[in-house]
């Protein structure tokens, strides 16, 4: 399925700028009590990746020709992008406040995904809200790092 490889390869392009962070930059952040570690955003991310784009390969069947169809894969690929864009804002550029404005951008984008989705597809919808309830947790974790390292 290309919409899994899609979706696997922008969690690869984030983790590439990750790495570069991770032992220097976000070492040295002071770190709210909730922080998961480290090993556990490589289990979790992958997984929901692949949820993610088996959830638009069920959208996609619903036939690539229909309008509603378009429309949700235009949402999905948009959260999509944001989603890629939170990792070098925050692990990158080193901008916390930027990054909570992008990730509740992005949270806020998932959400209409997620309800156009149910339209079409409860299947493709339900797959997507483990995303969506990690999403939520990393909003908090990302505001609390903010606050902390202001």
């Amino acid at each position: 399925m290309c919409s899994v490889s899609v979706c696997l390869l922008t969690g690869f392009l984030g983790a590439l700028v990750t790495t570069r962070s991770v032992t220097t930059w976000y070492a040295d952040l002071s770190r709210p009590f909730f922080t998961p570690p480290d090993w556990a955003f490589g289990v979790v991310w992958p997984i929901l990746y692949v949820m993610m784009g088996i959830s638009a390969f069920l959208i996609w069947n619903r036939g690539i020709g229909r309008k509603q169809v378009k429309v949700a894969l235009a949402l999905f690929a948009f959260q999509l992008l944001l989603n890629g864009l939170w990792t070098p804002i925050f692990f990158g550029l080193h901008m916390l406040f930027l990054a909570l404005v992008e990730i509740l951008l992005l949270w806020a984008a998932l959400l209409i995904t997620i309800l156009y989705f149910r339209k079409i597809s409860k299947s493709a919808a339900i797959l997507l809200l483990p995303y969506l309830l990690w999403l939520t947790f990393a909003v908090i974790l990302n505001a609390a790092f903010y606050l902390l390292n202001k």
